[in-house]
């Protein structure tokens, strides 16, 4: 009897649509968020509680629905869990002030610097120094990023101030990576970005207390649009994504969020971008997608 030798795999096989087509609406719906921030008639902290506080019943709701239950958490996690939720407000917080003081695509880039950041605690980690590739993508990233400074202190000096409190968050973001990444070893996504959602509600209302910010809104649209949009469909389908489908491939798709910001900057604000900002994005992309890629076993 004849035996018909097994097909090879291919790409398509491997990386699915649906999974693909997830993180494609995850980075564009994203991308979308800094609009959301710049509409939004309240204070850009205050529209950062907002976005979480509307989003997280909902989040809530649909961990729950899975048949996940709070007791299941060990009691050692809460404290990394609350600890994560005060670093996620304190990152939102610092990206939507950095919003409102620079470009949209300067900010998503500057915002998403944490995929950058995140393996340099693995190297300190791990007592290792980075390999020949990850080095490449770490200077191209510091050459990237300084051009795009650069640029923006050119055009408008107060764009610089924007530009750094976005890197901030990118490191704010980080922190909270490593202290999910514990509580991810153990819990599902969803319930874990539920928790994590739900411990910056209040540190967000704090923070635009005591910065003397407007709360309530006269319009709710833009933080509406801000929390189904970017938290609820961006996070949701990224944390699908995420399981699905290889780093690579989710560090290309990451590119798409500062395309799609600087798209929507320029058609609204327009906000032209110059050779330098091209160069210096382009190379922050390249690093992105290096420092994503899986070695090889």
């Amino acid at each position: 009897m004849h035996v018909a030798p097994p097909k090879r795999k291919t790409v398509a096989d491997e990386t699915t649509l649906l999974p693909l087509l997830a993180l494609i609406v995850a980075n564009a719906a994203l991308a979308f968020g800094p609009w959301f921030v710049r509409l939004a008639d309240t204070g850009p902290i205050a529209s950062a509680f907002w976005r979480i506080t509307l989003a997280a019943p909902i989040l809530a709701g649909a961990a729950l629905a899975t048949g996940w239950r709070p007791r299941e958490v060990p009691r050692a996690l809460w404290g990394m869990i609350a600890l994560g939720g005060l670093c996620f407000a304190a990152d939102l917080g610092s990206w939507h002030l950095g919003i409102l003081r620079t470009t949209l695509a300067n900010a998503t880039l500057f915002g998403n610097s944490a995929t950058l950041m995140f393996p340099l605690y693995g190297f300190l980690v791990a007592r290792a120094w980075p390999t020949r590739l990850q080095g490449v993508a770490l200077g191209l990233a510091t050459i990237g990023a300084g051009l795009l400074m650069g640029r923006s202190y050119q055009l408008d000096p107060r764009h610089l101030a924007g530009d750094l409190l976005c890197l901030t968050a990118g490191i704010l973001y980080t922190g909270y990576f490593i202290l999910m990444a514990r509580a991810r070893a153990t819990m599902a996504p969803l319930p874990a970005l539920a928790l994590s959602t739900l411990a910056s509600v209040l540190p967000l209302l704090a923070f635009a207390v005591v910065m003397g910010e407007k709360i309530l809104p006269t319009d709710w649209s833009p933080l509406i649009g801000l929390a189904l949009v970017s938290q609820i469909i961006g996070q949701g389908m990224m944390i699908y994504a995420l399981g699905r489908l290889p780093p690579l491939t989710v560090g290309l798709g990451l590119l798409t969020q500062p395309v799609v910001a600087g798209t929507i900057g320029w058609i609204v604000y327009g906000e032209r971008l110059g050779v330098a900002d091209l160069v210096g994005a382009v190379l922050v992309a390249i690093a992105l997608v290096l420092v994503s890629r899986r070695p090889r076993a």
